[in-house]
């Protein structure tokens, strides 16, 4: 965990909201898809990573700030990391619309074609 100033947190905070493009209520729809649960690396229990992150991206964008944790803070930290690193692929040339990069990006709260 990362000890952040107020000033870290908050340009955390920035980074995640523009990053993470969907809503709360977009992204749970979204994850109740079948295409969302059908993309991404699984655990043991059977449920993708990006699939558990796009449940805690949920949680976190309806938290209040004040209750936000630095274990918080670093896990948006992370999305924001994965977000970019992804988008930066540019996926695929043809039908990025039902692609299986498009649909991760999804699960971590970033839809690619907004």
């Amino acid at each position: 965990m990362t000890e952040r100033t107020e000033d870290e947190r908050k340009q955390v905070r920035a980074e995640f909201s523009e990053a993470t493009n969907m809503t709360p209520k977009e992204l749970e729809d979204w994850l109740e898809t079948e295409e969302s649960q059908s993309v991404g690396d699984t655990s043991g229990d059977g449920e993708s990573t990006g699939h558990k992150s796009g449940r805690r991206i949920v949680a976190l964008k309806r938290k209040k700030v004040a209750d936000l944790t630095e274990d918080d803070h670093d896990w948006m930290n992370k999305v924001v990391g994965y977000v970019h690193r992804h988008t930066a692929q540019g996926g695929p040339t043809e039908d990025k619309e039902h692609s299986r990069w498009r649909h991760s990006l999804m699960n971590w709260g970033h839809d690619p074609l907004k």
